[in-house]
């Protein structure tokens, strides 16, 4: 079945193939449109087919599947440094014959349209959030020219600029004040589209018993249960919560050599909505763990550590490090099908 291996090199109208036999050397090479692309791998006996996991790459993933063929999607970061010389589409595609050879670079797994649909919707609320963002500095901005000084915050900045505009006697001029008003209106529209988007993510994910279970960790809500469920797929390639929390970009950089070993900050590798996610949800945590304290409310094991680490370390590095162990109580809670418990204590268990 593997006896032959097609390379892949995608792109939205020519791709490029490179076909090697079971020793990597590459015995053909083709170039096909959209539509003989399509076609090319129905009637071909059954291989294994290399692609990068670049965009469209799950969608024609999942098509090349359905004819019995075995798929293997590389992290495009590691292909492109087997990439020979110049880049072209016939280095591209020679380059995935080389890397598939590597034993130690893992392939992505092919998402599904389930996951792709969740992740589609992420991707609109952030772009959503992010013009609403421009829209309301923009506005803020305009206003200060004028005179009228808007604190920071969305929803209070909202609030004030609407005042603002409503009343006549103020120094905004009068040609300028009905599109000042448009582009407000725009941002209430805005709200609308994310606070709907975010139904639509909480309606599609209802049933999924790992969102639940995901949601009783503290830090972890709707949004970021929904991406990671996403994203991940299966937890079971992950054989250690420390490859899951590394995989997310939440591990220190190692820069080491012979005896000596230096540690930086976290690596930032893997997918940064998660990671924001993650950091966000610790941040949540640590302000709801100090309004605690203030209060006089018992506090978990987790909470109190938290706490005692902002003392030594500060908000900002306290909020990374609660984020990685954040990571690593997602990948327990994920694998072994438990429930969240902030006292859980690994001797005792």
């Amino acid at each position: 079945m593997h006896s032959t291996t097609v390379a892949v090199d995608l792109a939205k109208s020519v791709f490029e193939l490179a076909i090697s036999d079971a020793e990597g050397k590459i015995t053909e090479r083709l170039r096909l449109n959209r539509a003989r692309f399509s076609a090319f791998f129905v009637q071909r006996p059954r291989c294994r087919v290399l692609m990068e996991a670049c965009g469209s790459a799950h969608y024609w993933a999942r098509c090349i599947a359905r004819h019995g063929h075995t798929v293997e999607l590389l992290p495009a970061q590691y292909v492109r440094r087997y990439v020979r010389r110049s880049k072209t589409d016939r280095a591209d595609a020679a380059a995935l014959i080389e890397a598939a050879r590597c034993g130690e670079i893992r392939a992505v797994p092919i998402k599904n349209v389930q996951q792709q649909q969740v992740l589609a919707m992420h991707r609109l609320r952030s772009q959503w959030l992010s013009t609403r963002h421009r829209y309301i500095n923009t506005l803020r901005g305009l206003l200060r020219e004028f005179g009228i000084a808007i604190p920071l915050g969305a929803r209070s900045a909202r609030t004030l600029i609407a005042q603002h505009l409503a009343q006549p006697a103020e120094a905004v001029p009068a040609a300028l004040r009905p599109l000042l008003i448009q582009m407000l209106g725009d941002f209430d529209q805005l709200e609308q589209r994310v606070v709907a988007v975010e139904g639509q993510i909480g309606s599609v994910t209802r049933d999924d018993e790992v969102v639940r279970q995901l949601r009783q960790i503290p830090g972890v809500g709707l949004l970021t249960s929904t991406a990671l469920r996403a994203t991940v797929g299966n937890i079971e390639r992950f054989d250690s919560a420390r490859r899951f929390a590394s995989w997310l970009g939440l591990t220190p950089r190692e820069y080491s050599s012979g005896e000596r070993r230096r540690l930086g900050g976290i690596s930032k590798q893997g997918d940064i909505y998660l990671r924001t996610l993650l950091v966000h949800g610790a941040r949540s945590v640590l302000l709801a763990a100090h309004r605690q304290q203030l209060q006089g409310r018992p506090l978990d094991r987790l909470r109190q550590w938290a706490l005692k680490c902002k003392q030594l370390r500060g908000h900002n590095i306290t909020a990374v490090a609660l984020a990685n162990r954040l990571a690593r109580i997602i990948w327990a809670t994920w694998r072994h099908g438990r429930r969240f418990d902030g006292n859980w204590n690994a001797s005792a268990a």
